[in-house]
C-alpha cells in the first residue's frame, strides 16, 4: 500500500560523518529495529573515544575559517539547508516513523518543528547583534559584541530523533561554532539523513559532524579539552551526570531532563476540546514525550461533573487506533522497544498493587494490521491515584494517565509544585482569573492554558525548572544564540 511506503529499505549501514566524509566506525555494531514490525532496518556502530576525537579535531581545524565567515554568509548555508529539508520533508518524516514508531502525522509535526529552528537561525545577522553606547564617560565609548566559542557537542534522545538536535545545531553553526552531534543509537537514521542534506547544502568540511555511539562518546564529550560546551536532552539521572560533568570541566551546558506534567481541569472547562487535547497530550507519541501529560487533576467536588468527564475520557481513549505509524488511520504507534514496554507495564502493575483503580488497561492491546504486539501498549487510565504513589510521582514515559482530584485550584497548584519536576504543566478553564492564578503560581518552565502539549515555537526558548532542567540558558531562539556565544565588551578611547 502506498501509505506504508518505507524510505529505509533493506538493512542500512550507519556511518559517522566526519570532516565532510562518511566513515565506517571500528566500534561494535548493533541492530536498529523497526518497533512496529520488529524488522532490522539498520546496523549502527558504537564509536570509540578515538573516533570522537577525530571528529573534534576536524571541527577544531574548521573552526577559525568558519568563525571568520560573515554571519550573512553562514546564514545562506542554512537557507539552502532549509530548502533541502522542505524538499525531503515526507521522506524525513517517514524515516522517523520507521526508526522510532510514532505515527506519520506526529513525525510530520516533528519535521516541521525541526525545520522551524533552521528557519529562525537563518536570522543570525540580526539575532547575533550586540549593542553599544558612546560617551559612557568623556570621550569613551563602549560596545558589546557576541563571539563564538569553538566546538560544541550535541547529544540527542531517542524520542525525537530528528527535531531535538535541531534545537541546538543550527544556532551553534549560525553563530560561528562547529558541532559534533551524537544521535541516540536507537534511532540514528534521521541524523544520518540530515547530515547528508547538510553535505548537499555545501557546509564546509568539519563544521557539522555526526558520531554515533554510547557512553564512551558521551564521556569523551564531557572530558575533551576542545569541547566548549554541550547540549543534552534525556532522563533526569543522566542530565544530572551531564551537568555535574560539565561543571568539573568548566563547559557550558544545557541539560534537559525528565518530567511529570500535571494537567489541571477546572469544572468550567470547554469539555470536548479539552478531552481532545488530553488525548494527544497523554497518549500522543505513545507517551514518550517530556511534555506528555502524566497526572490529570480534576478540580472541584461536583461528583456528576467528575464521573461524566472521566467516562468521556475513558470512552475516547478506548477508541484510539493502534498500529504501524505509516498507516494514516493509526493514531498511536508502538513504544520504541520491548524493554521500554516492559518498563511501562511494571508501572501499571505497581499502580494496581498500590490501590489505584484501573479504568482502561492498555495491556489488552488490539492492533490494526498484522503486526506483532512486541512493542505495542495501548492507552492506560488509572483513577484514585495520589501523588505519593509510584505512578503519581515518577516519570513513566508511556501512555499512562493517572487521575487525581483536588478540592480547589490552590490545592491543585500545590500538587503541581510538590513534584520534583517542572517541565510542562497546564490548566483547562474558561476563567481568566483561574488561568492567571495558575500561570502566576505554578512552578513550571512551560505553562499551558487550554493547551495539552506545551511546546514553544522555535523563536521562544524550551524552558524547564527543578529536576526537568539543569543550566541557565535554554535551547531555541535568542537564548540559544546567547548560549553559543560569549559577550565581549569593548571600552574605547582615542587620543
Amino acid at each position: 500500500m502506498a501509505i506504508l511506503e518505507e524510505p529505509i529499505k533493506g538493512v542500512k549501514l550507519v556511518k559517522n560523518y566526519v570532516n565532510g566524509e562518511w566513515v565506517e566506525s571500528k566500534g561494535e555494531i548493533y541492530d536498529v529495529v523497526n518497533p512496529a514490525n520488529c524488522e532490522v532496518i539498520a546496523k549502527v556502530p558504537v564509536s570509540t573515544a578515538e573516533e570522537f576525537d577525530d571528529a573534534v579535531q576536524a571541527a577544531k581545524e574548521a573552526y577559525w575559517d568558519w568563525r571568520s565567515t560573515p554571519p550573512v554568509s553562514r546564514a545562506r548555508y542554512l537557507f539552502r539547508l532549509k530548502e533541502l529539508l522542505e524538499e525531503n520533508f515526507e521522506e524525513l518524516s517517514r524515516i522517523q516513523t520507521q526508526e522510532h514508531g510514532k505515527t506519520i502525522d506526529e513525525s510530520r509535526g516533528e519535521t516541521r518543528r525541526g525545520i522551524e529552528n533552521v528557519e529562525v537561525a537563518c536570522g543570525i545577522p540580526t539575532l547575533m547583534m550586540g549593542y553599544n553606547l558612546e560617551d559612557i564617560a568623556t570621550g569613551i565609548d563602549c560596545k558589546l559584541i557576541r563571539q563564538p566559542l569553538g566546538v560544541f557537542g550535541i547529544i540527542g534522545p531517542y524520542n525525537f530523533p530528528f527535531m531535538i538536535p535541531l534545537w541546538s545545531a543550527p544556532y551553534a553553526v549560525a553563530t560561528g561554532n562547529c558541532v559534533v552531534v551524537k544521535p541516540s543509537s536507537e534511532v540514528p537514521l534521521s541524523q544520518m539523513r540530515l547530515a547528508e542534506l547538510v553535505e548537499e547544502a555545501g557546509f564546509p568540511p568539519g563544521v557539522w559532524n555526526v558520531v554515533n555511539g554510547g557512553k564512551a562518546v558521551v564521556s569523551s564529550m564531557l572530558d575533551h579539552p576542545d569541547i566548549a560546551g554541550l547540549t543534552f536532552v534525556g532522563s533526569t539521572p543522566v542530565a544530572k551526570i551531564i551537568y555535574e560533568g560539565c561543571g568539573k570541566t568548566q563547559k557550558r551546558v544545557i541539560a534537559q531532563g525528565g518530567a511529570k506534567n500535571f494537567l489541571v481541569v477546572m469544572p468550567d472547562c470547554n469539555v470536548q476540546p479539552t478531552i481532545a487535547s488530553l488525548m494527544t497530550s497523554f497518549f500522543g507519541n505513545t507517551g514518550q514525550r517530556c511534555l506528555a501529560g502524566a497526572n490529570l487533576v480534576i478540580v472541584g467536588e461536583d461528583e456528576e461533573f467528575y464521573k461524566d468527564f472521566v467516562q468521556k475520557v475513558v470512552d475516547t481513549a478506548s477508541k484510539i487506533v493502534l498500529g504501524y505509524g505509516l498507516d494514516e488511520a493509526v493514531q498511536v504507534g508502538p513504544l520504541r522497544d520491548k524493554g521500554k514496554k516492559d518498563n511501562v507495564i511494571s508501572y501499571i502493575e505497581s499502580g494496581i498493587q498500590e490501590g489505584a483503580k484501573l479504568l482502561l488497561d492498555g495491556r489488552m492491546v488490539k492492533i490494526r494490521g498484522n503486526y506483532p504486539d512486541t512493542c505495542f501498549l495501548g492507552p492506560t487510565i488509572f483513577e484514585n491515584v495520589s501523588p505519593s504513589m509510584k505512578i503519581g510521582n515518577e516519570e513513566i514515559f508511556g501512555p499512562v494517565m493517572s487521575i487525581m482530584r483536588a478540592k480547589n485550584l490552590n490545592q491543585a497548584i500545590e500538587m503541581c509544585n510538590a513534584s520534583t519536576f517542572g517541565n510542562g504543566h497546564a490548566i483547562f478553564t474558561t476563567s481568566g482569573k483561574s488561568a492567571r492564578e495558575f500561570r502566576y503560581k505554578v512552578t513550571s518552565g512551560n505553562v499551558g492554558v487550554n493547551i495539552g502539549i506545551v511546546a514553544p515555537m522555535a523563536f521562544f526558548p524550551f524552558s524547564g525548572m527543578k529536576d526537568s532542567f539543569y543550566g541557565v540558558l535554554h535551547t531555541q531562539g535568542q537564548e540559544a544564540v546567547r548560549f553559543f556565544t560569549e559577550s565581549k565588551v569593548l571600552i574605547e578611547r582615542w587620543f
